[in-house]
């Protein structure tokens, strides 16, 4: 295996903890980072020990520098401590092998053994290899959450290093979150007031996992291999990872299929009452639906954030950045369905530059599409896709962006009044949805919500499912 980059920077302070792993550890034969891992560093390591090569895997903060946590995430550390206590109550997670101690200078992580298995969300949902596979998954994922709910907190520990959260905080918190942004999108705020209004009360605070999702789950062969990413586990409602797997962000375009784009309502609720021995209330869980799709599309703003803040200055964080609106078409959909004010296409204005700004942008993709992916691999290849698919965005929004912002501020002026500027005018929305001054019932409201989220996910991602769901009502 070719050195790499990360080969340099990390073998010299790795080479102490892959000692304290391996106890027949001998030298580093290669580091590479992964493709994905937008808030955390997963890298595949390959050692030489006395009884030939091993893989294993490392997983630590991006930068290896502290990020600021959101509420509730617990930190690598901590979720090291957790992986072995549910390890005892039968839930498939790796082996750690060794933490990441203040000394090796590496920040907050921890080394696994390297997992055989499939972990790409839409390659587990499309790959006719796993035909046989997806089936049965909804079941053993019920079975599996059940388990994780039943781990008793207070003798296992748990209950000293989790935090405890209600639904009505993590509403507020992901709010407060949003807000912070700075960014004016209406539609989270009717989300953030729907939610607020419509609370469940838990008959149970359990251990949740918080993103037991496709995409986070290692399937092979037998079923699922290993829960992965339990860095926001907390003490709450389980049903919030019954309708975070369900949430349409993690269907990868199979929304027949709402449980992670493999399964059905009926098979995961079953899953979950062989072990837990009481019933699923579907109307909690759809209620936990409506609060993923909400807290992704504050956390994809948050990804956009982090790409202006640092230390992790990716291609791909702006990237995410705009899957807010795949988000927010998600919450149009679950809330207030119906007609909108669509454009499909924008009136083209004469242009006799040369080079014109959209043969710029079209050349510059499709030199990373075409070029650089044909000759880099791996993350290299992903981070050149995923520029290639920012500049498609670019492009959309030359086309569609100017004539949905006329329609938009039109809207706009019948909500808030006149103002020159559209921003001010999307501020005073806000404001109004912030303020209990907006009836949530009002129809001109959503129709306006729905118009303004549907033409801004036609630029972002025209081909999400949420998107073509939306325009058939149109």
């Amino acid at each position: 295996m070719e050195l790499s980059d990360e080969f340099a920077r990390l073998s010299a302070p790795l080479a102490p903890v892959l000692g304290r792993a391996c106890a027949d550890f001998r030298a580093i034969m290669a580091i590479e980072r992964l493709a994905g891992g937008a808030s955390q560093e997963t890298y595949q390591i390959v050692i030489e020990t006395t009884n030939g090569s091993r893989r294993l895997a490392l997983r630590r903060e991006a930068g290896g520098q502290p990020m600021a946590r959101t509420s509730g995430q617990v930190g690598l550390t901590n979720e090291a401590r957790l992986f072995e206590i549910v390890r005892a109550a039968d839930v498939p997670v790796p082996e750690i092998l060794a933490v990441l101690q203040a000394q090796d200078g590496l920040g907050e992580g921890f080394v696994m053994p390297w997992l055989s298995g499939e972990t790409l969300g839409a390659r587990i949902v499309r790959d006719p290899k796993f035909a046989e596979l997806r089936p049965p998954l909804a079941f053993q994922c019920g079975e599996i959450l059940a388990r994780i709910h039943a781990i008793d907190l207070v003798r296992t520990g748990l209950d000293t290093f989790l935090a405890p959260v209600t639904p009505a905080e993590l509403i507020e918190q992901t709010w407060a979150r949003y807000r912070a942004f700075h960014t004016p999108q209406p539609m989270i705020d009717y989300t953030a007031r729907w939610l607020l209004t419509h609370v469940p009360r838990p008959e149970r605070r359990t251990l949740v996992h918080g993103d037991f999702r496709n995409g986070n789950l290692m399937v092979g062969a037998d079923g699922i291999h290993a829960v992965l990413d339990w860095e926001i586990a907390h003490v709450g409602d389980p049903m919030r990872d019954l309708g975070w797997l369900c949430t349409n962000s993690w269907r990868f375009g199979h929304t027949e299929l709402p449980v992670g784009g493999f399964g059905t309502y009926a098979d995961l609720f079953a899953g979950y009452e062989t072990v837990a021995g009481h019933p699923v209330d579907p109307a909690q869980v759809k209620f936990w639906e409506v609060f993923g799709s909400y807290w992704w599309a504050v956390g994809c703003l948050r990804m956009a954030e982090h790409y202006r803040t640092g230390p992790d200055r990716t291609v791909e964080r702006p990237a995410i950045g705009r899957r807010s609106s795949e988000c927010q078409i998600d919450c149009v959909n679950l809330l207030i369905p119906g007609s909108a004010d669509v454009v499909r296409e924008a009136p083209v204005n004469p242009d006799d530059a040369l080079p014109r700004t959209d043969e710029l942008l079209t050349s510059a993709r499709d030199f990373l599409r075409g070029d650089v992916v044909a000759n880099t691999q791996k993350r290299t290849a992903f981070l050149a896709r995923v520029a290639a698919n920012s500049l498609d965005i670019a492009l959309r929004e030359q086309a569609l962006g100017p004539e949905a912002q006329r329609r938009e501020f039109a809207r706009l002026r019948t909500f808030v009044g006149e103002t020159e500027e559209i921003n001010v005018a999307r501020w005073r929305l806000v404001d109004q949805l912030r303020n209990d001054n907006a009836a949530l019932e009002d129809q001109a409201l959503a129709f306006h919500l729905r118009s303004t989220v549907l033409n801004q996910v036609l630029i972002d991602q025209p081909t999400y499912s949420g998107c073509l769901t939306a325009l058939k009502l149109c």
